[in-house]
């Protein structure tokens, strides 16, 4: 493949990242998506020092620095009694254990600085409004001709058309359960949440996670409960049936929050899909990031962060292999691969932590309580305290 050519299908968070990690590293860049312009609504994520590390050294610091809140405290809390059950502590403390901050911010935010940076690079071109269907995406990777083809880098999320092209992908499977996205003022919401940290409601079969957006303004809550299996979708509106299908889930919380949820006027949900193990890498010219490779449920918080990861360490590799780019990509695939196994691994763990019920509940309760805010951070220092090359 030419060096200096590497077309990018999907301009999301995996795609935007990997176009600027590659003209950092001298190639030249064309991405191509289908949405007429890029905009997403009502979504907040959180920002984990492992990722935030990576946009700093992209130059992004700046600009995330402006975006993010930075809570003092992620809290596990029930979701029955409102009692605060641990702590792991965040703020200046994440910033001096893992070197990097952690934070909270809109996804659209992340998105923007992301593309403000690939429209200043003049080795990006962006193409918006273009579908980039499995004939295409071959046309593109079998250009040229000679001495070998420009690489493609599918970043076009769960529904990917370039792994399409990929001899045994995985394909997507519904995890059983689906994220009720809605965000709430924080007048409202002061007097049944901190307003200023990330807490994270526990209960048998559902969780509810809530953080501050907008300089404190709003609080961004995510509701996840089970569902049935949506089809082909990203998201939709709610429906009247669904609401009530959403507080019979969360029928046995604590009245405040099923208020809550009964009054918050509109809701979107996510049905939730992850990516079993498959083939990313073609041995020849196609590889896979982000969803496209390795979607996962959003137990860690880790999906935007995996494939900030994903972007940067493949640029890393083939601008340091030497003579044969496929050998360097597959060298990218086995590392990421183990990478994210344990993340998937610790989505898994914190799912059965949060929905444990009857003694199991108890018993993490208590385990939790026991533990010094500063050890439950050092079982995320393999997570957060990862550096990816060049960082």
């Amino acid at each position: 493949m030419p060096a200096q050519d590497v077309h990018i299908i999907g301009a999301g968070i995996a795609g935007l990242a990997a176009a600027l990690a590659l003209t950092r590293s001298g190639f030249h860049v064309r991405i191509i998506d289908q949405a007429p312009e890029l905009s997403e609504v009502g979504a907040g994520l959180q920002m984990s020092p492992n990722a935030s590390r990576i946009l700093i050294s992209l130059g992004l610091g700046d600009a995330l620095e402006r975006a993010i809140e930075r809570p003092a405290r992620i809290s596990l809390v029930s979701g029955h009694s409102l009692r605060k059950i641990a702590h792991v502590p965040c703020g200046d403390f994440a910033t001096q254990r893992w070197g990097a901050p952690y934070g909270v911010l809109h996804r659209a935010e992340l998105q923007g600085m992301l593309l403000e940076a690939v429209r200043a690079d003049q080795r990006c071109h962006l193409q918006l409004g273009k579908r980039a269907t499995s004939s295409d995406i071959r046309a593109f990777a079998d250009q040229d001709g000679a001495p070998a083809s420009p690489l493609v880098v599918g970043a076009d999320g769960v529904w990917s058309q370039t792994r399409e092209l990929m001899p045994d992908a995985a394909r997507p499977r519904f995890s059983g359960q689906v994220a009720w996205r809605f965000v709430v003022a924080a007048e409202q919401a002061r007097a049944i949440l901190d307003t200023t940290n990330v807490s994270v409601f526990l209960a048998p079969h559902t969780h509810l996670v809530s953080y501050p957006l907008d300089g404190g303004k709003v609080i961004n809550m995510v509701a996840i409960a089970r569902g049935t299996d949506p089809g082909k979708t990203w998201a939709a509106a709610e429906r009247p049936a669904d609401r009530e299908a959403l507080l019979r889930d969360f029928g046995d919380w604590h009245p405040r929050i099923t208020g809550l949820l009964r009054d918050v006027p509109e809701m979107t949900w996510w049905p939730l899909f992850n990516m079993p193990d498959g083939r990313w890498f073609d041995d020849r010219n196609i590889v896979l990031i982000g969803d496209a490779a390795h979607a996962m449920t959003p137990f860690a918080a880790q999906g935007a962060a995996m494939a900030i990861e994903d972007g940067y360490e493949l640029a890393s590799a083939i601008s340091a292999g030497e003579g044969d780019p496929a050998a360097s990509i597959r060298n990218f695939e086995i590392s990421r691969r183990a990478r994210i196994a344990k993340a998937r691994n610790r989505a898994a763990f914190n799912q059965f932590a949060y929905h444990a019920r009857g003694p199991v509940r108890l018993g993490r309760d208590i385990v939790l309580g026991l533990r010094r805010p500063e050890s439950l951070a050092a079982d995320l220092d393999w997570l957060y305290g990862y550096k990816s090359p060049g960082t």
